[in-house]
C-alpha cells in the first residue's frame, strides 16, 4: 500500500491516489491509461438543459446552486466536471468493444437535467446512457446504484424513460432526504450490514437482468457503504464489499453483458482504508474481465 498520512483530507486526491495505487500493485499497466477527454456540448446537452448547460459554461452558479453542490463555481469543477463525464461516455464506448470499462472517476448521480447536487454537477452515468441510445448502440441499459446515497438525480432524469432501467440498494436515513423514485428502490435501515445487504443484492439483480435484458450495465461502485464512512451510515465490512462487487462484475460477465465502473463515493475516516476500497473494486473487475 502506498503511505498516506491517516488524517488525510478528503479533496478530489482519491482519484489519483487509487490509478497509482493500481499500478503500484501492478493491476494495472500505464499503456492501459487513458486521460478522459472533456464531453462535448452537444452530449452534456443529451441530459442537461440549455440553461444549466450555460451556466456551467459561464461559471454562473446563483449562491443556492453553491451551497446545494458544494463546491464553487469555477472553470477547474466545469473542466473536471466534463472529464468525469467524458471519461465515462469513453468508458460505455470501451465495454461495448471489449465487455468493461472503467472510468477511475465519475458516478455523480445526484445531478438532475437542471440542476446539481450533492458534490455532483454533471450525471456522467445519464449523459453516457443518453448518448449511446441516441446512437443506437443500446436499445436497453440498466444502472446498478450500490452507493450508499440513492442516485436521485439519475432515477429522476430516466424515470419516464423505459430504455434505462435505474436500480438503487441505499441507506433509507442517509442523504438525499427527499428520495425520486427509481425502477427498483432497496432501502435498507442505518447500519446494516453484509448479510442483509448482501442477500437483498443476491435477491434482486439476476431477477433484473432476466427481466430487463439490457445491453450495458452502468455500476456506480460507491465505497460509502463501508462502517466508519464519514457520510455513510452503512456497517458494510472489507470482505463485504469485495464479494458485492464480485457479484456485480461475476454476474455481468456471465450474462455476457458489457458494464461500465464508475467510482461514486467514498469518505472513509482513514484514507488509507477509502484508497484500498476503490482498488479492490477495480481487484474484483479484473478477476473476471482481465
Amino acid at each position: 500500500m502506498i503511505p498516506l498520512p491517516e488524517n488525510h483530507p478528503f479533496p478530489m486526491d482519491k482519484y489519483g491516489l487509487v490509478q497509482a495505487q493500481l499500478l503500484y500493485e501492478g493491476i494495472i499497466q500505464p499503456e492501459q491509461i487513458i486521460s478522459s477527454p472533456l464531453a462535448r456540448e452537444e452530449e452534456v446537452r443529451t441530459t442537461h438543459s440549455p440553461e444549466y448547460w450555460q451556466r456551467i459554461q459561464d461559471c454562473s452558479f446563483s449562491d443556492k446552486e453553491i451551497r446545494k453542490i458544494g463546491f464553487p463555481a469555477t472553470s477547474a469543477l466545469r473542466d473536471r466536471s466534463l472529464s468525469s463525464a467524458g471519461g465515462t461516455l469513453l468508458s460505455a464506448r470501451n465495454a461495448l468493444q471489449y465487455g468493461i470499462g472503467i472510468n477511475l472517476a465519475g458516478g455523480t448521480h445526484h445531478a438532475f437535467t437542471t440542476h446539481g447536487e450533492g458534490y455532483c454537477v454533471l450525471n456522467d452515468i445519464a449523459i453516457a446512457a443518453t448518448c449511446l441510445l441516441a446512437e443506437n448502440q443500446i436499445r436497453k441499459a440498466l444502472v446498478v446504484d450500490l452507493d450508499v446515497h440513492q442516485g436521485n438525480g439519475t432515477a429522476s432524469i430516466f424515470h419516464q424513460d423505459d430504455r434505462v432501467f435505474t436500480f438503487s440498494i441505499h441507506c433509507k436515513d442517509n442523504y438525499p432526504m427527499r428520495k425520486e423514485v427509481s425502477d427498483l428502490d432497496i432501502e435498507l435501515p442505518a447500519f446494516t450490514g453484509d448479510a442483509a445487504y448482501l442477500q437483498s443484492l443476491y435477491s434482486a439483480l439476476p431477477e433484473i437482468i432476466r427481466t430487463v435484458h439490457p445491453d450495458i450495465i452502468f455500476y456506480q461502485s460507491g465505497v460509502d457503504v463501508l462502517g466508519n464512512d464519514r457520510l455513510g451510515k452503512f456497517n458494510l465490512s472489507f470482505e463485504g464489499l469485495q464479494a458485492r462487487d464480485r457479484f456485480v462484475f461475476g454476474t455481468a460477465f456471465h450474462a455476457q453483458i458489457p458494464i461500465v465502473s464508475v467510482m461514486g463515493g467514498g469518505y472513509h475516516t482513514s484514507f488509507n482504508t477509502l484508497v484500498a476500497a476503490h482498488t479492490e473494486t477495480i481487484k474484483q473487475a479484473f478477476y473476471y474481465f482481465n
